[in-house]
């Protein structure tokens, strides 16, 4: 009912959270599971995870916050991520995790598993993306979750559709039945055993009317395929999570595809190994839909109450972990800026509560997502800051980088020394005489991973910040100083973070900068 115009762009291309201390299960006997614990104690959010009340915590019992982006094309006919066919795929993962994005998910679907599939639309010109050339689907799926593990981002899957073609009210179809859905998710859950980058599988994107929640008919009710399908994941790595969205209706009230999660109250997801149920919940703006609450007079007073009632009182009375999916929105009516400010402060700022907040991934990071637009502005490289904006005080630390296993490139650590050092490039990006926007990109130049940095510069006229995201900053006079946020101080040697601003009045050229690093 309301996504079948967000896929409509991307068919032409291509056709969350957190109360208490959960138990690690048996299934840790081998050494690389030993290496997870091990560093885990040091940074949070190494090794699999597992939850506790309304918490996700890592393999040490540390509690910690998905903060994520949605990259999809794997469900899409390009059967590979989309934006390939404009840059290396390794940029664009160094790219999210400089901005403050510590999870990847990754829709895909069942096509994927066919003999016949092949990928397409990758620019190998230039040595981009040079080692996918030759590879299939799930082949170039390893190379992305391998990359995005040293880089210390972690991967959720997302079954996001039974085939390219569009998306199904219900997780299986003529074409596709539920044997087969069950069949490639343990294959994945499978081929990705022991290598805790990939931290759980979203079993089925988006289940809608006619898909019930507790009805008790087996062809309609999602909560008990969850179930079906969560315990086939499990019986062969039973150290995923399980990430289970909504329905569209329940008891006669009806919302978002796969926002609707009142069921859980009365029909909770129930596995066979415990502490691995996270519910999902999908939320949108009117760029998507129009919904009931948006005309409310109370708007947007109202919304925290209707995420409450849909979603919400899963955390907030610690029943389970929450994950909101997918959200989105063009940012450009009122109505919708209003709204994201409201769902970020529902989400809870990670500067007050820490990883005890609801876990998101933002949709998408994709421009050619037709209804929301992406992270991403349409040329594929340039960010939409005041979107991203938006997201940064909910964004969160990353992760140990590796993967879990050892001797992973990817391992953190610098036993010999070395020296820090930064480089900063500053770039207007607009400027309309009574103001301007600027970015400013930080590069660790230096031998050794950064903890910190900060950005100088002087204004040869009488220029003022006006805002700033994923940085805080002083200014005296004429003179800036700009200090990395929490999520983005960590950059590790070649690597880069951003920050961004708006400044008035415009007129201004980039002046020079200074980067001091720690």
């Amino acid at each position: 009912m309301f996504r079948s115009l967000r896929r409509a762009l991307c068919a032409a291309a291509a056709a969350l959270l957190l109360p208490l201390a959960g138990v690690q299960t048996a299934a840790h006997a081998d050494p690389a599971a030993a290496v997870d614990r091990a560093a885990a104690a040091a940074a949070p959010g190494a090794g699999y995870w597992h939850t506790s009340g309304r918490q996700i915590l890592d393999a040490a019992g540390q509690p910690v916050r998905i903060a994520g982006i949605n990259w999809f094309g794997f469900e899409t006919a390009n059967y590979t991520p989309h934006g390939l066919w404009a840059r290396d795929y390794k940029s664009m993962i160094d790219q999210m995790k400089s901005l403050g994005y510590n999870t990847i998910r990754l829709p895909y679907s069942d096509d994927l598993f066919k003999s016949g599939t092949v990928p397409n639309s990758i620019d190998f010109s230039g040595g981009k993306n040079a080692d996918l050339q030759g590879l299939g689907s799930l082949q170039i799926m390893d190379r992305i979750v391998a990359y995005a593990g040293q880089g210390g981002l972690k991967v959720v899957l997302d079954r996001h559709r039974p085939d390219a073609a569009g998306q199904s009210a219900l997780w299986y179809t003529s074409a596709v039945p539920e044997s087969t859905w069950i069949a490639n998710l343990k294959a994945l859950a499978t081929r990705y055993q022991g290598n805790s980058t990939v931290i759980g599988i979203d079993l089925h994107n988006e289940p809608h009317d006619p898909a019930c929640w507790g009805c008790g008919d087996t062809t309609r009710d999602w909560r008990l395929a969850a179930q079906r399908a969560g315990n086939a994941i499990l019986s062969v790595n039973p150290e995923l999570l399980v990430f289970v969205e909504g329905v569209q209706t329940f008891n006669g009230v009806s919302g978002w595809w796969g926002g609707n999660l009142m069921g859980v109250a009365q029909y909770p997801v129930q596995l066979d190994v415990p502490n691995r149920v996270v519910y999902s919940a999908h939320d949108y703006a009117t760029s998507v839909a129009q919904q009931s609450w948006f005309s409310d007079p109370s708007f947007p007073a109202n919304m925290p109450g209707i995420w409450d009632k849909y979603w919400g009182y899963i955390f907030k009375q610690n029943i389970a972990p929450v994950w909101v999916g997918e959200f989105g929105t063009t940012l450009q009516s009122t109505i919708d800026q209003k709204w994201l400010a409201a769902l970020v402060s529902y989400l809870r700022p990670t500067s007050t509560y820490g990883a005890d907040s609801i876990s998101w991934t933002f949709w998408s990071w994709n421009p050619n997502s037709g209804d929301t637009g992406g992270i991403l502005k349409d040329d594929w490289t340039a960010v939409d800051t005041v979107k991203d904006g938006y997201l940064a005080s909910v964004k969160a630390p990353g992760f140990p980088s590796g993967g879990g296993g050892p001797g992973d490139p990817g391992d953190p650590g610098d036993p010999g020394g070395g020296t820090a050092a930064c480089t900063a490039a500053y770039t207007v990006g607009s400027d309309w005489g009574g103001g301007f926007n600027a970015d400013v990109k930080v590069t660790n130049s230096g031998t050794t991973a950064l903890k910190s940095w900060k950005v100088t510069w002087t204004w040869p006229g009488a220029q003022k910040v006006t805002s700033m995201w994923n940085a805080s900053y002083t200014q005296s006079g004429s003179t800036v100083v700009a200090s990395n946020a929490d999520h983005n101080g960590a950059v590790a040697v070649g690597a880069s973070a951003s920050f961004g601003f708006g400044g008035a009045p415009g007129g201004g050229g980039a002046p020079a900068v200074s980067c001091t690093a720690t």
